[in-house]
């Protein structure tokens, strides 16, 4: 048996891939049209006109679908694991699951609604997708450290924390130095005032995004462990 079929690992290995290539194409692509600048594009710049805006809309779209999947399957992995166990935490599993399926809207947001069309639903759902994204993954740290070693390893646990942290460092920065950002055209001004800013919120827009991909790696492990089963009853 191959080792991405057991479980449901399947679903955060898909997940990773997918991720990660929708944020890689549609940059090739739109550094191909030479629509961006070769350096320190934001995620959105690069998916800002067509045809890599049709492209990183498609597949975003998928990628929130199986964040949703994967959000949930953790959820009652968790739910499961929990059951009779000391430290257990029903209230801030489901809240996990609530900030996660919020995390996932708002990547359907940031597909949808170009920051070249509706800048402001655009940043909103980007702000959504942020937001409730670092929350998750902290949650989920923290839930990984109370249910340890039941759930998973100690290496995992310190993994994910990291990951939480390096994520919730760089937001700050991605939102902060956003305001200060004036120019918005996709081919920034290198001698203008607010480059910087924009650099360093790029920067750090792009480390949260692949901190989210990088925590979602260390599900795969958990998956193998467990299979989810429909039930159906015919009253």
């Amino acid at each position: 048996m191959w080792w991405f079929t057991q479980g449901f690992c399947f679903l955060p290995v898909f997940l990773v891939v997918w991720s990660s290539c929708t944020f890689i194409v549609s940059y090739v692509i739109a550094l191909f049209r030479r629509d961006v600048d070769v350096l320190f594009p934001y995620i959105s710049d690069t998916a800002a006109n067509p045809p890599e805006s049709c492209i990183f809309g498609l597949m975003t779209f998928v990628s929130a679908c199986a964040g949703m999947a994967t959000v949930y399957t953790r959820f009652k992995f968790v739910e499961k694991m929990s059951q009779g166990m000391i430290g257990g935490s029903p209230r801030l599993n489901k809240t996990a699951l609530v900030l996660g399926l919020l995390a996932c809207l708002g990547m359907c947001v940031v597909a949808t609604f170009q920051e070249t069309a509706v800048m402001v639903v655009h940043d909103m759902g980007a702000l959504l997708f942020f937001v409730t994204g670092v929350l998750y993954i902290l949650l989920q740290s923290v839930i990984s450290y109370r249910s340890f070693p039941y759930c998973t390893s100690a290496a995992v646990c310190r993994a994910r924390l990291l990951v939480a942290v390096i994520a919730s460092l760089a937001f700050f920065p991605t939102v902060v130095c956003a305001f200060f950002v004036k120019q918005n055209d996709l081919h920034r001004d290198t001698k203008s005032k607010d480059y910087p800013f924009h650099v360093a919120s790029a920067v750090c827009e792009w480390m949260v995004a692949f901190s989210f991909v990088c925590f979602f790696l260390t599900y795969i492990d958990d998956f193998k462990r467990f299979t989810l089963q429909v039930k159906t009853e015919m009253r």
